[in-house]
């Protein structure tokens, strides 16, 4: 059992307990599920993907998932302060998204965060409780449905590892406060349970409205049912609360630059935030008889915020639920493995509610200038919405001999959304104040998505393996875009990649050539103030990636890649806008060295990652 492990910031708490080790590099591939639904190999996945395993999360000091996939190439990330809100981009797919993360599928524990129509939440994701992190870039995934940018799947700790138990004090700069204690074990010959309890507080003083503070706590328990049945349940509650400053301009930034403070914000909105209080369970079966296994899932999860944004403050009634199941089977059979299953989610959001500010400084014609509190004022709208997915999976991977895999596939998915709006008032883009609503609309669509896949993975020998690949995804609208826009088709992105994989004791590295094809992209209008949705003709994405590692001895290793995609071409009348740089810094801290080199050649300009103070908005 590991007792304590204190972050590098406490050394002046207890200077005797040695911080930092080396270790020694672990050149052993990893291993993926979440491409394939199979354990395999990452060698062995026909597709880029990357595995940040647990001897590399243990280098790192966690605040959001940010600090796991900033090196991974094609991956961009950032976070305004340091929270949950990260905003992620996977080879362009999400790079319109004005905040939060879109067109990926997210995923904790083979448990759906992405909504039906694309919206992910990392509210509870706890950074302290992660085993694994899995990423698959692009179309060709069985877990994702309805985005066509990628999977990215957060595998926590199991609740059967006791080596897990752990306790952790962090302080740092910037009033940076992370607890965290974790104990579980067997507590029968059959049956074990687990506590697990987080909590992290920023303040980051440094710039006005911007702490972040979040306590997450979970019980999980494990049931040996038999030798080849196993039952995993957990139940989790998280609260969050995160301010989000807005942008600098050129003389708030001089500002900061002259005396290391920013007291306001170049927008109106200056109270901007999201406060969330959320309820997650999940129960997974895992039954083996003979050559076949069976894999039912079922989960539930609830939640509430009071989420201040441009114009408007969501503040709903009633709790948002979303509710699954996911039924997978695995047939070993002499000539490879044959995966199936059924998916079925429900996401229901009743009595939905938006108000307008009601501390505001305004000109007299009653154009807003800023916001004094994010105190909600009158009613502006009421909204019930639901969304229903209904997927169906199979995938074949044939192995023809030692030396090949060909993975042939198809995932097909049908999604239902149904949404009832009153609006009364809207926050009027062009004039810059409230205005009368359009009142009732009602909007009912579905979406057909199939997304077939073929690839191939041939060993060539001495560690190096040739893969190829053929897939396409469908990227569904979100609610917001289809009430905008009911005509809105979901857009279709058709990948071609090739590559080669190598592993070795003493090395590895991974280099894919890519071609992404999309057809119908959903682009985001802005004319005379009034934003709408439309899909653009086509859009291209190419590029290259690369990353590699090599052990240079005495627990030392180099490592280095590059982000590989390039700025998208839309061939339409618009095309989506660029991220910009973060407006905030979070706090700096200091964490074990990894002694990576890391080269960053990106092949043309794109949003910027995630940095330190510096860039203004």
């Amino acid at each position: 059992m590991q007792v304590f492990r204190f972050a590098p910031a406490t050394a002046a708490l207890l200077g005797a307990v040695p911080l930092c080790h080396a270790q020694t590099p672990a050149m052993l591939d990893e291993v993926s599920v979440t491409a394939t639904r199979e354990a395999r190999s990452t060698a062995d996945v026909p597709q880029a993907i990357a595995v940040i395993g647990k001897d590399a999360l243990a280098g790192k000091t966690m605040y959001n998932l940010r600090e796991a996939l900033q090196d991974i190439p094609g991956v961009l990330v950032n976070s305004k302060n340091g929270g949950f809100d990260a905003r992620l981009i996977i080879r362009g797919a999400g790079l319109k998204a004005p905040y939060g993360i879109r067109e990926i599928m997210v995923l904790r524990d083979g448990v759906p965060l992405t909504d039906p129509d694309s919206f992910t939440r990392l509210d509870f994701v706890d950074t302290q409780d992660i085993e694994r992190i899995e990423v698959a870039k692009g179309p060709g995934n069985l877990f994702a449905a309805g985005s066509a940018g990628g999977a990215i799947q957060v595998i926590s700790r199991s609740v059967f590892d006791d080596t897990a138990n752990s306790a952790r004090i962090g302080l740092g700069t910037q009033d940076t406060e992370s607890v965290h204690l974790r104990y579980g074990g067997m507590i029968s010959t059959t049956q074990a349970l687990a506590l697990t309890v987080s909590h992290r507080n920023q303040d980051n003083d440094w710039r006005a409205w911007n702490s972040f503070a979040t306590t997450q706590t979970s019980i999980k328990h494990g049931w040996l049912l038999s030798d080849n049945d196993t039952l995993e349940s957990e139940l989790s509650y998280a609260e969050a609360d995160m301010q989000l400053p807005g942008s600098m301009d050129a003389a708030l930034f001089n500002e900061y630059l002259h005396n290391g403070r920013q007291a306001d914000t170049a927008e109106p909105w200056k109270h901007s935030g999201r406060y969330s209080k959320v309820w997650f369970f999940n129960t997974r079966l895992e039954m083996v008889r003979g050559d076949f296994t069976f894999k039912p899932r079922f989960y539930y999860n609830t939640w509430h915020h009071y989420h201040p944004v441009t114009g408007l403050i969501n503040d709903p009634s009633s709790w948002v639920s979303n509710i699954g199941t996911d039924l997978e089977g695995h047939w070993r059979h002499p000539d490879g493995t044959l995966v199936a299953g059924v998916s079925v989610r429900r996401e229901n959001a009743p009595d939905q509610k938006k108000y307008e500010y009601r501390d505001v400084r305004t000109l007299p014609g009653g154009r807003i200038l800023a916001t004094l509190s994010d105190a909600r004022g009158d009613l502006a709208s009421t909204s019930d919405s639901e969304s229903l997915l209904t997927g169906l999976y199979i995938q074949e991977s044939w192995r023809p001999t030692e030396r090949w895999i060909v993975d042939t596939g198809l995932r097909y998915d049908v999604i239902d959304m149904d949404n009832t709006t009153d609006e009364i008032t809207q926050y009027s883009w062009a004039l810059g104040r409230y205005v009368a609503g359009d009142g009732h609309t009602h909007t009912k669509k579905t979406f057909r998505l199939p997304a077939p896949k073929l690839a191939v993975t041939y060993k060539l020998g001495g560690g190096i393996n040739l893969f190829a690949m053929i897939a396409q995804a469908a990227q569904v609208p979100s609610s917001g875009e289809v009430s905008s826009n009911p005509s809105l088709d979901a857009s279709v992105s058709r990948n071609i990649e090739f590559g080669l994989k190598g592993r070795h004791r003493d090395w590895s590295f991974d280099a894919s050539i890519y071609h992404t094809r999309v057809r119908d992209e959903i682009v985001q209008i802005n004319t005379g103030g009034v934003t709408e949705y439309a899909n653009a003709g086509q859009t291209d994405k190419k590029g290259v990636e690369l990353a590699g590692d090599v052990a240079v001895g005495h627990g030392f290793s180099l490592g280095a890649s590059t982000p590989g995609p390039t700025t998208p071409t839309t061939n339409s009348a618009s095309r989506s806008g660029s991220a910009s740089p973060p407006s905030t810094r979070t706090a700096p801290g200091t964490s074990c060295p990894t002694f990576r080199a890391t080269s960053t050649a990106p092949m043309s300009p794109g949003p910027a990652a995630a940095g330190g103070p510096g860039w203004p908005d």
